[in-house]
């Protein structure tokens, strides 16, 4: 995750009141949502059926698909700029404590590289609705719904933080649900022997690993434990080593000083050449182009849309 490089384009909350239903257009990153009061009909396009919400439920959508939130399926969803013209113009009353429907939440971009890696071992909708888990998350709903009804100085701030932690719980929450499972590094942190394998990578991403290495670590047998971390994670130990390796060197291409030879070296190549050979083939450019590029994300038409949900949500918060 501090790889991906999550950053808040937006968090706070908004009401879903009456009879009415929002139309909200394709996005960019993760959108984390929860409802703390009332509940209303999540519809994302392609997915057949909609999604009764409840209170104290929370969605994830990371595939960035278009939504509606409406309180009545029989209702033509409308753009939700016009919730924003409603809001500033004073026809829809700030959010209080008696709201019949209201969801905060926060939108995040991944800008960090690669970002497929969470995103491809996600459903397109993320759905936490065990009352244990809507237990383990209505500590930071509150704190939320407190933040947004009643600013303070900062409130912006802890409720991007906020925001952020509940992306995190909600991603822990998933990862439990023994209902959900799949392929991916995600899921393979569910199983003890082979998180223990990535561990052990995470940890010392330059020591010489081999096969029959991770396996003793883990107590398996060589083929055994290949055969298994294929089948979870979807790649093989060595593949999956080389890509985190690469991720690393790209992170540490753009945000330090250290020369190639440098990288190369601390994650365990013996050469320059090697190291390079090995980044170009996983990243798909070399480390100077790597190096080069902006580690920003360009403002796209998708990024503008969501620079106005930011602006619904404070809006909707004061």
């Amino acid at each position: 995750m501090s790889l991906l490089k999550p950053q808040s384009y937006s968090a706070g909350g908004f009401p879903v009141d009456g009879d009415v239903a929002i139309q909200f257009p394709k996005h960019q990153g993760i959108k984390c949502y929860a409802v703390v009061s009332g509940q209303c009909w999540l519809s994302v396009e392609g997915i057949p059926e909609p999604v009764l919400l409840t209170t104290g439920e929370c969605f994830l959508l990371p595939r960035g698909l278009p939504f509606s939130l409406s309180t009545n399926l029989s209702l033509t969803p409308v753009d939700y700029r016009v919730l924003l013209e409603a809001l500033k113009n004073g026809d829809a009353a700030a959010p209080h404590e008696g709201r019949e429907h209201y969801i905060v939440g926060g939108h995040f971009a991944l800008t960090g590289s690669h970002a497929d890696i969470l995103l491809s071992s996600l459903p397109p909708i993320v759905h936490i609705r065990k009352e244990s888990d809507k237990a383990t998350m209505r500590w930071s709903l509150e704190r939320m719904k407190e933040e947004v009804r009643n600013p303070q100085p900062g409130s912006s701030l802890i409720a991007q933080q906020l925001a952020y932690m509940m992306l995190v719980q909600a991603l822990r929450l998933h990862l439990a649900d023994g209902t959900t499972r799949g392929a991916g590094w995600l899921f393979a942190l569910a199983d003890k022997q082979m998180s223990a394998a990535i561990t052990c990578m995470h940890d010392d991403p330059g020591h010489p690993w081999t096969l029959q290495k991770l396996a003793e670590r883990v107590g398996m047998s060589r083929s055994i434990f290949a055969l298994r971390f294929k089948e979870t994670v979807g790649a093989t130990p060595m593949e999956y080593l080389t890509r985190w390796r690469m991720l690393l060197a790209g992170d540490r291409l753009k945000s330090s000083d250290d020369s190639i030879s440098v990288i190369a070296s601390s994650l365990g190549y013996e050469s320059e050449s090697a190291f390079g050979k090995a980044f170009r083939r996983t990243m798909g450019c070399s480390p100077r182009q790597h190096s080069r590029g902006s580690s920003h994300m360009p403002r796209s038409s998708t990024a503008h849309e969501a620079s106005k949900d930011h602006q619904i949500e404070l809006t909707a918060g004061r």
